[in-house]
């Protein structure tokens, strides 16, 4: 299921835009929650914290998505938004969207279909959380794109806490795979070498 547009033309020139250097953060957990925000150019962060201090990565939005869709019925954020690279960012008051949705049913069952992707594709993570070797984690997360190759969104760290594995974990995964043939790497991608006797296996 492809991401569905949902952002009804008829607010988008109420937004507001921000620019945001590497590092810098969009909003902080507990920042109250204002609005919505398309990332225009760049790569944006979620993270959280959780009760032992460690950093759980919640995912990663590039140009075209949208980040805090939940914003719209949370008072605060729950979760940290920070820029990987140089970003353009635009905010789209939640009064706006609100009053949009109510009025617009098209824009409504748009917003829906959003969600329930959101839904699907939190599942997906979560099964993939549920496998408990490292190699079969990572096998699922290339067997997720269509042709078996994945541009990472980050770092290899960053990765690893998308996956929930320690980055050591990973780093020895990886490269035990490639040394099997498994796996191929080259410049920001993994490509799953051997994705046909994968998808039989499983």
């Amino acid at each position: 299921m492809d991401k569905p547009e949902w952002l009804p033309q008829s607010i988008r020139g109420s937004a507001v835009e921000r620019r945001l250097s590497a590092g810098q953060a969009l909003f902080t957990s507990c920042d109250q929650a204002r609005g919505i925000y398309e990332i225009v150019t760049g790569k944006v962060r979620l993270t959280r914290i959780d009760p032992e201090g460690r950093v759980l990565v919640l995912g990663f939005a590039c140009a075209g998505d949208t980040v805090a869709e939940a914003s719209l019925f949370s008072t605060i954020h729950c979760c940290t938004a920070v820029a990987m690279t140089k970003s353009v960012v635009r905010m789209y008051q939640k009064a706006s969207v609100l009053a949009e949705l109510a009025r617009n049913p098209r824009a409504a069952q748009a917003y829906a279909a959003l969600l329930a992707y959101q839904v699907m594709d939190l599942r997906t993570r979560l099964e993939r959380r549920n496998l408990h070797c490292a190699r079969d984690r990572v096998r699922h997360y290339l067997a997720s794109a269509s042709d078996g190759t994945v541009v990472l969104p980050g770092t290899v760290k960053d990765l690893a806490g998308e996956l929930g594995l320690s980055h050591e974990a990973l780093y020895r995964t990886l490269g035990h795979m490639e040394d099997e043939g498994e796996i191929a790497r080259c410049e920001g991608t993994i490509r799953l070498a051997c994705r046909a006797h994968h998808l039989a296996a499983v």
